[in-house]
């Protein structure tokens, strides 16, 4: 591999770094390199403001382990980022770094140094899912006079009939929905696999009602925006959360809870689960590239668990309670 001298430019190792080894070499998927070009966007924010050179004119050197370090910190503490983003944005950069390591070997230590910073650990909440109940009330939630209401309802019934990602949802077009013979959507995956979600009847009546009234070519969106573009992430959101405002006065739980397009996802599948669905299927069925993926929804149902404890007999145990024999015994049992 053809190397630089070693006072080439950030901005030279940088672009190289995109187009030989993300887009030629390893051809990337556009939602991976729109994420990795995130990642350096917001690290050459940071850099001109500590470094005081423009992104233009930054050395490799001066992406050290300190700035970094540094970096990770301003996104957790003034970004308000989640550790999981945190740790993304530093796997990109090591991405990056190894890439350099081949291209500028005098740099060598300075990238070792980068590269020893740790992934940070983090809790893993209880995974949270809605009732059939609740998803319900969300469905019936947005206004069924507006176009956008009429859009929300088909859009959030397809969501939680097929359990896809937000991304998969916003990437639908026309032509990935077949409504004759045995009615499916086709799902575009990450890390380019794509499968096949068959769809239940009355999404599918939806879905016929809802193509009419919208632009039916087959490249078009079809969940469009009111421009007629195709939907963004945060917009899934903001109108899932303006459904889930209007569906509390109906359903009262739904008032403290906390619904993302994700925790959608993941009602389906635990629904499915409860349903007695194989947990093979599940994960086939949200595109889980490892079963064990899924088994996160066994660990998440308490019914489940429940009957799993009804079916064995717990042990005789025979009650006692403990008494003090000392008098400081006595004083620490009592405090």
């Amino acid at each position: 591999m053809k190397t630089v001298s070693a006072d080439a430019s950030l901005a030279t190792l940088l672009q190289a770094f995109f187009l030989e080894r993300l887009i030629a070499q390893r051809n990337a998927s556009p939602q991976t390199v729109a994420a990795y070009r995130d990642s350096f966007r917001l690290l050459l924010q940071f850099a001109q403001q500590h470094v005081g050179k423009a992104p233009e004119r930054l050395e490799l050197k001066d992406v050290d382990a300190p700035l970094v370090l540094a970096f990770l910190d301003h996104l957790e503490r003034d970004r308000h980022n989640t550790i999981r983003s945190r740790n993304a944005r530093l796997a990109a950069i090591r991405s990056f770094v190894h890439f350099a390591a081949f291209k500028d070997p005098a740099a060598l230590l300075g990238i070792q140094r980068v590269l020893a910073i740790p992934m940070k650990r983090f809790d893993k909440p209880l995974l949270g899912f809605l009732s059939k109940g609740e998803i319900q009330a969300i469905l019936d939630a947005p206004p069924s006079d507006r176009w956008s209401g009429q859009r929300d309802r088909i859009m959030f019934a397809t969501l939680y009939n097929t359990g896809a990602r937000v991304s998969e949802l916003t990437g639908l077009r026309v032509a990935d929905v077949v409504l004759d013979g045995s009615a499916c959507v086709h799902l575009h995956g990450k890390g380019r696999k794509d499968r096949s979600v068959p769809l239940w009847r009355t999404t599918t009546t939806q879905l016929r009602h809802w193509l009419p009234r919208i632009d039916s070519r087959p490249d078009r969106p079809l969940f469009p925006s009111a421009a007629g573009g195709r939907l963004t992430r945060p917009a899934v959101t903001t109108r899932l959360r303006l459904a889930v405002q209007r569906a509390a006065a109906q359903c009262p739980s739904l008032t403290k809870r906390r619904v993302s397009p994700h925790c959608w996802r993941h009602s389906t599948a635990m629904h499915m689960l409860q349903a007695g669905v194989d947990i093979t299927v599940i994960a086939l069925w949200l595109g889980h590239e490892n079963p064990a993926t899924t088994h996160m929804y066994v660990e998440a149902d308490l019914a489940m668990k429940e009957r799993a404890l009804q079916a064995v007999q717990p042990p005789r145990i025979k009650q006692t309670r403990y008494r003090p024999t000392d008098r400081l015994l006595a004083f620490l049992q009592g405090l």
